[in-house]
């Protein structure tokens, strides 16, 4: 099959991707100025007073052509930062605020060649990613809990970005933020990001003019091509535009799996001395055909072996299963500044999403012997999302107290159509070794109509935010305290009649207390005392308390930590206690019924982090992570959560070969600790490491800094299952190389 594909290669490119590729030749050649061949990086590296004559001697020449190169290497070093957006409180140094955060930057996901949100989130050792339930959707798991794509967050706006897989190349930033985030955020629309949140950053104009067009390939036959186009506008260059477009088509290295994406960005932007004005628009389509999908293995309960993994490249899900995913979101922010001392802001934000599947998710019945039932499901879901947020920040100072006041609102409306078909009565069995394919499945059992959905749910969250933070002994201890009130209303309406079946509203108030010492300049000692927050469970019909309608889940967390940062290195400690509540049911009494009540899951662990200059030329990130997670309350009490490993570890390892100017070798490690598979903690899998080697070289045609990139992943195409997160197998991905060639214009 590698044969046939390699072959045919250029067949099975379609026509978006060439398309694509030309018009960013086209772009490239018609917009960039006259004086391009100069290039952007040439003036930055050369200074007027320094820059060669007309008759360049050899030294000088060769001179100018070294900086290029070093400058051009510098721009693609992998680079993290420990700060971002703190929402309500605005974006932050990380050694300023009592929370743990980082930052990836965009030139990390282009060197890396990263092609989902996941990738880029596999250089953190806080984070692993899974897959959803039955699709090909990407779930992040942050200190134990889960985190939704529909819970990621844009400049701190939910409900605007892909819910189900996020292409990151239309972004700049990718900001982790590690414990409960209610005060901050607010309740997040899908119900979860308890253990923390991702926020991302749409790329902007830069300072300097930038026509970059990329060529990508990922083995056996992926391929496609980016292009990103940024210009500065007007007398004091106030005027930005950003453009990008990416795209890829083919084959992976799972068997028969074709994954298709493409993804567009437009930004504008205008300054002046008091006002910022940003306008943001993008459009998101992936297509995955013949995915491979978790395995569900919820009647394994009491089994003590694990299923041995399969072929890496193996393939156990059917042709016929697909996602098409169709995503068009933008934003707008808004901020001014009144004076030195008070600034508001505003921003907008909508999405529409278009999804249907047809989806393929064996269930396992013999660990042993991988004997599975077959299941079959079609869906169709499509959403409107709005989410606004406007707020103030005033700064003033009372006697030896500076203050800093953030008082906001928000609120986010989501309505859902959706249908959806599966099998029931016809049942199919299958294999995950030995996988045949099922050609004519019946699905017998429906709610609506797939080809014209009706409304199942609307959403609507609001909040209102006050905060201060004070800061005393020259700045050197900063405390924070402050409240969110938070309602939630959730209404559902059936899927056959579409009348309103079930409505749930409820609202809570969620406090905040944090505290940063200075003892010495660029390190700090921080505690916090935050919340998160979910919609409670509206009791169905088969309990005892039917109808009960519980409070908003808050869940509470301690953290305590320490963070040196000098700017080229930053070093972060944090120990955690994170509880969280959740519904459960159980027996009432001896009456054969059951009640729904509520459980806690207490997460403890401790979080080591690293990035930066180890020495001249060789740069770390990565870290390790370690957790205890267990049941409070309920039939289970005292298990360890299903799918929390123990301990997670990354190391990422940049170096600049000395001797030869522009060439750089990388190395990375990402390692995960055992996971319990069932409730009871018969059986978990066991722990895993992966390896992956990379290189780029950063050389000159014609004067424009090129970038060739090769990587392999997964270098000895070890076979492991990643992830047992809600009870569903996770394969890890097989062995992959990647190239890219990237030339700035």
């Amino acid at each position: 099959m590698t044969g046939h594909i390699t072959s045919g290669l250029k067949e099975k490119l379609s026509n978006r991707t060439t398309f694509l590729l030309a018009t960013a030749l086209l772009l490239s050649l018609r917009i960039h100025p006259a004086h391009a061949a100069e290039s952007s990086v040439d003036t930055a590296a050369t200074p007027s007073k320094t820059r060669p004559s007309k008759t360049p001697t050899a030294e000088t020449e060769a001179t100018r052509v070294e900086r290029i190169i070093v400058t051009a290497a510098r721009g693609n070093r992998m680079y993290v930062s420990s700060g971002g957006n703190l929402g309500i409180l605005g974006k932050k140094r990380g050694i300023d605020v009592p929370f743990s955060v980082r930052n990836y930057k965009s030139s990390l996901i282009e060197n890396q060649q990263a092609q989902t949100l996941g990738e880029v989130l596999d250089n953190d050792p806080t984070v692993r990613t899974t897959t959803g339930y039955g699709n090909f959707a990407q779930v992040f798991q942050i200190r134990g809990n889960v985190l939704y794509g529909d819970d990621v967050s844009i400049d701190g706006l939910y409900g605007i970005t892909p819910r189900q897989l996020v292409s990151p190349q239309l972004y700049d930033n990718v900001q982790v933020l590690n414990g409960a985030n209610g005060f901050l955020f607010g309740a997040a629309p899908g119900g979860s990001g308890v253990g923390g949140n991702i926020n991302l950053e749409f790329k902007h104009a830069r300072e300097k003019d930038l026509t970059r067009i990329t060529g990508d390939y990922t083995s056996p036959g992926r391929g496609g091509g980016a292009v990103d186009i940024s210009r500065r506008f007007g007398d004091e260059r106030q005027f930005g535009f950003r453009f990008n477009a990416a795209g890829m088509d083919g084959y992976d290295a799972i068997n028969f799996e074709k994954r298709d994406d493409i993804a567009l960005g437009g930004a504008f932007d205008w300054h002046d001395e008091k006002t910022r004005i940003n306008l943001d628009m993008a459009y998101q389509q992936q297509d995955i055909y013949g995915g491979r999908a978790g395995i569900l293995t919820s009647g394994l309960d009491g089994v003590i072996k694990a299923p041995r993994a399969p072929s890496p490249s193996h393939n156990w899900s059917q042709k016929w299963a697909y996602s098409n995913l169709k995503y068009l979101f933008g934003m707008m922010n808004v901020e001014h500044d009144f004076d030195k001392h008070i600034t508001a802001y505003g921003s907008f934000g909508a999405q529409s999403g278009n999804e249907m599947g047809d989806y393929s998710t064996p269930t396992l019945t013999n660990a042993r012997t991988g004997d599975a039932t077959i299941g079959a499901m079609s869906d169709a879901y499509n959403f409107m999302n709005e989410s606004v947020k406007a707020g103030v920040r005033a700064n003033y100072t009372t006697g030896p107290i500076k203050h800093e006041i953030n008082a906001g609102a928000d609120a986010i409306w989501q309505d859902i159509d959706s249908a959806y078909s599966m099998n029931w009565a016809n049942t199919y069995t299958g294999n995950i070794y030995d996988t045949k394919a099922i050609k004519n499945h019946i699905e017998d059992y429906s709610g609506g109509s797939l080809k014209n959905p009706g409304r199942v749910g609307f959403n609507k969250l609001y909040s209102f935010v006050l905060s201060d933070t004070m800061k005393f002994w020259g700045d050197r201890i900063a405390l924070t305290g402050g409240f969110r009130f938070q309602n939630i209303l959730a209404n559902n309406y059936d899927y056959g009649t579409g009348n309103k079946n079930a409505s749930y509203d409820q609202h809570a108030f969620s406090p905040v207390i944090g505290l940063v010492i200075h003892p010495i300049k660029n390190f700090a000692l921080y505690f916090n005392r935050i919340q998160g927050l979910q919609k409670g469970d509206l009791v169905g019909a088969n309990y005892v308390n039917a109808g009960y309608s519980f409070a908003p889940y808050q869940s509470t967390q301690y953290e305590v930590g320490a963070k040196y940062d000098i700017g080229r290195f930053a070093v972060g400690l944090a120990f955690y206690q994170l509880t969280r509540r959740y519904g459960v049911a159980e027996a009432y009494g001896t009456t054969g019924q059951s009640i729904y009540t509520i459980a806690n899951e207490r997460a403890k662990g401790m979080e080591l982090t690293f990035n930066g200059d180890i020495l001249p030329g060789l740069r770390y990130n990565g870290g390790i992570s370690l957790i205890d997670a267990n049941t409070r309350g309920g039939p289970y009490n005292g298990k360890t959560a299903i799918g929390v490993p123990n301990y997670m570890i990354n190391g990422n390892l940049e170096y600049d070969v000395p001797f030869l100017k522009g060439l750089t070798v990388i190395g990375r490690v990402v390692s995960t600790g055992k996971q319990q598979v069932t409730v009871s903690n018969s059986m978990h899998l066991p722990a895993w490491t992966r390896f992956d080697l990379g290189a780029r070289y950063v050389f000159l045609v014609d004067k424009k800094p090129m970038t060739a990139r090769f990587s392999v992943e997964n270098i000895n195409n070890q076979r492991y299952w990643a992830s047992a997160y809600q009870g569903y197998l996770t394969m890890g991905e097989p062995q992959t190389f990647k190239f890219s060639l990237s030339m700035d214009l």
